[in-house]
């Protein structure tokens, strides 16, 4: 905004003490909207449902911490300072350029990604090491919110010999709590570089002292749609993200057919003020490729799972300032 400012100031041919004059008008008036625009925002945003993550939480928010962004501007007003580089943007030519190297195959783009410069960025983010910035620190607690949600579901009751699919299981950080609570866990990822990181992250807590549940988890580099079996519950948490809305319907298709009880999803949810914050998050893309981030509307998924026969039984939303992500427990009907 203080570009702005400066720039119209800056064309003022005037008297000195008229350009002052109008540079503290100028300022007044774009502060006073930004202040109250600010103010809406904090709770309106982190405490509904933006804030977010997973946008996983964006890949995208999570590059504007390369060029310090801080809270994407600041405030829905910030959104009319820019509004003018919204339009002018084309995110979808990067995006194109994203798939490019796998032959335009968006799971091979996204295996690819957390294979190589994605796993450093991401293991570093769902790990415990002090070195990563504001903003990847903010989405490692918005991803953990979301992970003990879910296990504060599932685990009011014994979980011994309870069958679990987790797909998309990233390092492990909600499948390897289920194990060592005695479930017999199936994990996945279409990562071998993420699913690997998990059993390795799994074996260190029983190598210190964590005691191993009777069956030991499973671990797998597969893609989401190459699960198979039958499973009591089945999770996925923070990949729906990464994929359109048309292959999202298929993926909830298919986790539904493994799940003969409880399906468990989260994703990122598109409303107005998520969508925006997205574009503008597009704009500083930082120095590592990112997969694509999608939004999907609420209604869209929840109709999705009612076709797979499905219904939402609890739903929660986890907010912070740069993680947004909405998550649903689905019952069979």
């Amino acid at each position: 905004m203080s570009a702005v400012a400066s720039c119209t100031a800056a064309r003022a041919v005037v008297a000195p003490r008229a350009a002052a004059q109008q540079r503290s008008s100028l300022s007044k008036a774009v502060a006073a909207p930004t202040r109250k625009a600010a103010a809406l925002a904090i709770p309106s945003f982190a405490a509904a449902s933006f804030a977010a993550p997973a946008f996983a939480a964006t890949e995208a928010l999570s590059q504007t911490a390369d060029v310090s962004v801080g809270l994407a501007v600041g405030g829905v007003a910030a959104v009319a300072g820019v509004a003018g580089i919204l339009i002018a943007t084309d995110p979808g030519k990067r995006r194109e350029s994203m798939t490019s190297e796998s032959g335009g195959d968006e799971a091979a783009s996204v295996a690819n990604y957390f294979n190589t410069t994605g796993f450093d960025r991401w293991k570093k983010i769902y790990g415990e090491t002090d070195d990563v910035n504001k903003v990847q620190m903010d989405i490692r607690e918005g991803h953990q919110q979301t992970v003990d949600k879910v296990l504060g579901w599932m685990t009011g009751k014994p979980m011994a010999g309870v069958t679990v699919c987790d797909a998309g299981c990233g390092t492990g950080s909600l499948c390897n709590p289920l194990a060592l609570q005695g479930a017999t866990v199936s994990a996945s990822d279409i990562s071998s570089a993420m699913v690997g990181e998990a059993e390795v992250r799994y074996k260190a807590e029983v190598a210190a002292g964590a005691a191993a549940p009777s069956v030991a988890p499973k671990f797998e580099a597969l893609g989401l749609e190459q699960c198979s079996g039958k499973f009591d519950v089945v999770t996925c948490i923070d990949v729906m993200i990464h994929y359109p809305t048309d292959r999202v319907n298929g993926m909830i298709s298919h986790l539904a057919g493994l799940s003969s009880n409880k399906l468990i999803i989260s994703f990122a949810p598109k409303t107005l003020a998520y969508t925006i914050l997205k574009r503008i998050g597009e704009l500083f893309p930082g120095p590592s490729k990112a997969t694509r981030a999608y939004l999907h509307a609420e209604e869209d998924v929840e109709a999705m799972l009612l076709a797979a026969g499905f219904k939402v039984v609890r739903r929660e939303m986890t907010a912070t300032q740069f993680y947004f992500s909405r998550l649903l427990e689905c019952e069979r009907t």
